[in-house]
């Protein structure tokens, strides 16, 4: 799944494609809701940002395209009459400017609003502090993971909610957890505030260092290196503890962790233990 880097480069992408210049043609596709996106044809785009997974796409009429990738959506960018990388009948949503194709494809969301109605709106609403915005509220996303309605969830699964911090997807799940020494299936309420800030810290450092944005001592540091995500049954890079691996949260999402650098701690709920070899 695209993460909140993941946007924050998309929206690098199209900024300097789209920013400034007038909508000469716009399409939209099924399969689900179709946005009206005649009423952008002739407009100039205003600006092009990411919160959090959401990508926007802002107009000089006031109405502006948010799109949400989940799994499988992405967006490419073309020089006019260029062949497209992908088959036209996963086209979500087809934006020409004077030099430029930009087209989305597989996208479950694009929807057309008007801006004002962003802040109410509540996909961006219940959004968290976003982990990569230079003014991110440190404090803010400590409240929200620390809610008495998070505490029995498992960290594997808290950090991922965007109504807490806005941008950690499967991916960065992983790698913070590693980092921290956390096992997956800890706990919200069972992690003290020191560890619980130390980890958001963490998440926020490594999404900044995969967008190249400074880290806590003003220094880009490069893109962070995979310890254990994709990397079941391998050793662990540290310890060289083989990986394991099993089924977590409502979306049955698949985990990995190290059995030594991230140990099951007294109370915690244990990890499933997977299937059994033949």
């Amino acid at each position: 799944m695209p993460e909140g880097d993941s946007l924050f480069r998309f929206a690098n992408k199209l900024r300097p494609v789209l920013e400034g210049e007038v909508i000469e043609a716009a399409r939209s596709h099924g399969p689900g809701p179709v946005p009206r996106v005649q009423l952008i044809v002739g407009k100039r785009c205003t600006g092009v940002r990411s919160q959090g997974k959401n990508l926007i796409i802002s107009f000089e009429n006031g109405l502006a395209l948010r799109g949400h990738l989940r799994m499988y959506g992405t967006w490419h960018v073309y020089a006019k009459g260029e062949p497209w990388r992908k088959p036209e009948r996963e086209a979500r949503l087809v934006l020409e400017v004077a030099e430029a194709v930009v087209v989305n494809f597989s996208a479950p969301v694009i929807e057309l609003i008007e801006e004002r109605a962003l802040a109410a709106h509540q996909p961006i609403a219940g959004l968290g502090p976003d982990l990569i915005d230079d003014d991110f509220d440190a404090a803010e996303a400590f409240a929200r993971l620390r809610a008495p309605s998070r505490a029995a969830l498992t960290i594997g699964d808290a950090i991922m909610d965007q109504r807490a911090i806005a941008g950690v997807g499967n991916i960065w799940k992983h790698e913070t957890l590693f980092h921290c020494g956390i096992n997956p299936w800890r706990t919200v309420g069972s992690l003290d505030d020191e560890t619980l800030r130390a980890l958001i810290a963490k998440a926020r450092e490594l999404l900044r260092a995969s967008v190249g944005k400074p880290g806590p001592d003003d220094v880009v540091p490069r893109r962070p290196t995979m310890w254990v995500y994709a990397r079941p049954g391998q050793p662990c890079r540290r310890c060289f503890t083989r990986l394991r691996m099993n089924r977590q949260g409502v979306d049955i999402r698949y985990t990995t962790w190290c059995p030594k650098c991230q140990p099951i701690v007294e109370g915690q709920p244990m990890p499933p233990e997977g299937p059994r070899r033949r």
